[in-house]
């Protein structure tokens, strides 16, 4: 993607209303190939879930526990260091270009930091797992899993600090390559570590984990083998310009991206928490609520690629110095993410049996997922809104109010309501479940209105 696609913004003859429809063009551009690498990269877990609950329940269970474990963790880092792409997005708009590979190089070493931290956390969450209440087989796949799991995650950070060189020049197209092969490497070896192929012994669901960090090894080496080779990054070349470690930078980094990070892990942990209560219901309600979990992650990309577009595009709009035009932008996208929502709401209420019967063929876990899944097509208004305004905020590099938004309303209502509601009669006789997939409602309703109100700010 080159420049031209990153414009600076015009008046165009139509007025506010053609205005509007030419950032959004420009969103398209820049979302579009964002979309795809998040699909991409979502298609792994929904692979990981989908044959693993072909190979068993238990497996299917301890896939999603594993998941429901790393996935918070990552998106923490995730979040860190995502700071790199409003912040090069914005020296591209401002003109400086000087200050985008020094600025890169901290991003580096920060993913390294934090790989080690990641392996670390994730390798001791292991002995803590009998205390979860699971069954002694589910807890021993889930430990085998997340051992195989962290040989790949210093490449899939290594990919998520590249990538913010990549998005925030622009050229998201690259991230959408690397992760279609990425998606690509995984399904054969899934197939190969979970059933047991050329030689190998089944792995069953502890197969996803070796599958998973073999082909994030692989994309990692094509990404860093491009960046190298193309011409469209001779002016932005890692080993010419390499940069010492600066703590300056990369307090500038952090003061960005860690509520950014604190953010996201606040947010996804909250389904990981669920996950974790709803394990002594058994194998069954944690497979039917990982089956829901999946469906709503796979819609949720449209919004979320749409968000960080959002962010490139606000924060290269405020370093071009036209503060007017990003206003303009985030508040008429808040419209378009509305006109998602009202599609994926009835796509949801009346597709949820045929949905469900592409996980699983068991009919005890269709059934929980199939009721779990009508909570999950209400909150979906709530949801894209609250995506869309907290990613035009971070455009803004506006992050801590954000955050402390995102606790309040997950970790300090949802989370309470949601145990109360499922385990207690204090409120109504318990309801299982079902509860905690209300109070989501309840917390995203409240993350929604308080952080549009916040954008309104601006």
């Amino acid at each position: 993607m080159d420049e031209s696609q990153q414009p600076l913004p015009t008046r165009p003859s139509g007025g506010r209303f053609a205005q509007i429809l030419a950032e959004w063009k420009t969103l398209g551009l820049l979302g579009g190939p964002i979309l795809v690498a998040q699909l991409a990269q979502m298609a792994n877990g929904v692979i990981d879930t989908i044959m693993a609950g072909h190979y068993s329940a238990e497996d299917l269970a301890a896939v999603g526990i594993g998941s429901s474990l790393w996935m918070p963790v990552l998106l923490f880092f995730f979040g860190v260091l995502s700071a790199l792409q409003p912040t090069i997005s914005g020296y591209l708009g401002s003109g400086e270009r000087e200050r985008i590979m020094p600025i890169t190089w901290q991003g580096l070493y920060i993913a390294a930091g934090s790989a080690v931290l990641m392996i670390a956390l994730l390798l001791s969450a292991g002995p803590l797992l009998p205390l979860l209440g699971l069954e002694a087989a589910t807890a021993n796949i889930t430990r085998g899993y997340l051992g195989a799991f962290v040989w790949g995650v210093p490449a899939l950070l290594l990919i998520t600090a590249l990538r913010g060189l990549t998005d925030g020049l622009g050229h998201t197209r690259v991230i959408m390559a690397v992760s279609l092969l990425a998606a690509l490497f995984n399904l054969p070896l899934n197939y190969i570590f979970i059933y047991g192929k050329l030689g190998l012994p089944a792995f069953g669901g502890v197969g996803c984990g070796w599958a998973t960090a073999l082909s994030n090894g692989l994309a990692a080496l094509i990404m860093l083998a491009y960046l190298n080779r193309s011409r469209h990054y001779r002016a932005y070349h890692l080993l010419a310009d390499w940069a010492r470690p600066s703590w300056s930078r990369i307090t500038q980094l952090l003061r960005l991206g860690l509520p950014i990070g604190a953010s996201m892990f606040v947010e996804v942990s909250m389904f990981a928490v669920i996950a974790l209560f709803l394990a002594p219901l058994g194998a069954t309600v944690v497979a039917g609520h990982q089956i829901v979990l999946n469906i709503i992650s796979v819609v949720f990309m449209l919004p979320l690629s749409l968000g960080m577009a959002l962010t490139l595009r606000v924060s290269f709009l405020m370093g071009a110095g036209t503060p007017a035009v990003a206003r303009l932008l985030a508040r008429s996208t808040l419209l378009l993410a509305l006109g998602i929502a009202l599609i994926y709401m009835p796509m949801l209420l009346f597709g949820r049996e045929l949905l469900v019967a592409l996980y699983t063929s068991d009919e005890e876990v269709r059934a929980v997922a199939t009721r779990l899944l009508l909570f999950g097509a209400i909150f979906q208004i709530a949801d894209v809104l609250q995506v869309t305004a907290i990613s035009a905020l971070r455009g803004y590099r506006d992050t801590r109010i954000p955050l402390f938004i995102m606790l309040l309303s997950f970790w300090g209502l949802c989370l309470p309501l949601g145990y109360a509601l499922t385990f207690t009669d204090w409120l109504v006789p318990s309801l299982g479940a079902d509860g905690f997939w209300l109070a989501l409602i309840v917390g995203l309703i409240c993350a929604g209105i308080l952080l549009i109100k916040r954008l309104w700010r601006f």
